[in-house]
């Protein structure tokens, strides 16, 4: 009995369908990491305008970094793109951006001349913003973490750190004489930042505010998002001073809060209580962590 299966065999003439090697990637994905990439090429742009001598490029670079910072995160949960990848990516560019290139610039206004004590309160800035970052990614993981600890910061955030610890130039920026921002003054309050963010100080976040946005509202605000806008550009060294100085002075607040909310999360266990549920935006912004 013949065999009728034949075995196919393939036509040497014509070429076998190319596989594809990679597997394509959405755009919504690329978007919060290109976003991240900017912000990290401002920073860098902010390191060369400092070694430059140009100072005020240099904070501006380093504003528009923070900006950028937390512009990714939002658009990563919007587009529904967040990734592993873009979680390292967020971590990296927060190192460059709100720890070395503050360090850096206030190195060259005039840390640098202290001699290794200017050397060393840069360097232990850096340092605390890498520890800080390196914290936050731990904390994430947390399972034990309250539901009202999701609007608290444990420490200064880095982005807001960078913001503060340039207080000094900000203030020789607005004409007044260094004898009030000197070099040893400023050595010590960039020590005290870096100490604030790498402590356990609650610090608020806000993530909350301006989730949901009443109709009557929409007008107003964005009248006063364009004012705040045309001050900063026309006015930028005061108003982020008064910016800084606000922050600063509104962490005791933010720590009373948080010790009145952690007194009734404890009664409200002892009660027989279970905790509520904690909330889906339980992280910094962040491209890549999942929420």
């Amino acid at each position: 009995m013949s065999n009728i299966f034949v075995p196919f065999e393939p036509d040497p003439e014509v070429p076998e369908p190319r596989r594809r090697r990679f597997q394509a990637v959405p755009a919504r994905l690329l978007i919060p990491n290109l976003v991240t990439l900017l912000a990290l090429c401002a920073g860098l742009t902010g390191i060369r305008m400092a070694i430059e001598g140009r100072m005020e490029l240099a904070l501006g670079a380093i504003v528009i970094a923070a900006v950028l910072d937390g512009m990714d995160g939002r658009l990563a949960r919007m587009l529904k793109g967040t990734s592993r990848f873009g979680a390292e990516l967020d971590s990296l560019s927060d190192f460059v951006c709100f720890g070395v290139a503050p360090g850096l610039v206030l190195y060259m206004w005039g840390l640098e001349t202290l001699g290794s004590i200017g050397w060393i309160a840069s360097l232990a800035f850096a340092i605390c913003a890498a520890l800080r970052l390196a914290r936050f990614n731990v904390m994430l993981e947390d399972p034990n973490r309250p539901a009202f600890a999701a609007d608290f910061f444990t420490g200064v955030p880095a982005p807001l750190g960078a913001i503060c610890v340039l207080l000094p130039v900000y203030v020789e920026l607005i004409g007044l004489p260094r004898l009030v921002a000197s070099p040893a003054v400023a050595a010590f309050y960039t020590l005290a930042i870096a100490l604030l963010m790498v402590s356990k100080l609650p610090a608020y976040s806000g993530k909350k505010l301006g989730s949901r946005i009443p109709r009557d509202a929409v007008l107003p605000l964005f009248v006063c998002v364009v004012l705040f806008v045309a001050v900063l550009v026309t006015w930028p060294w005061t108003v982020l001073s008064v910016l800084s100085v606000g922050y600063l002075a509104a962490l005791p607040f933010s720590a009373l809060r948080y010790a009145r909310l952690a007194r009734e999360h404890e009664a409200h266990l002892k009660a027989g209580g279970f905790p509520p549920a904690p909330p889906e935006e339980a992280a910094e912004e962040r491209p890549g962590h999942l929420n």
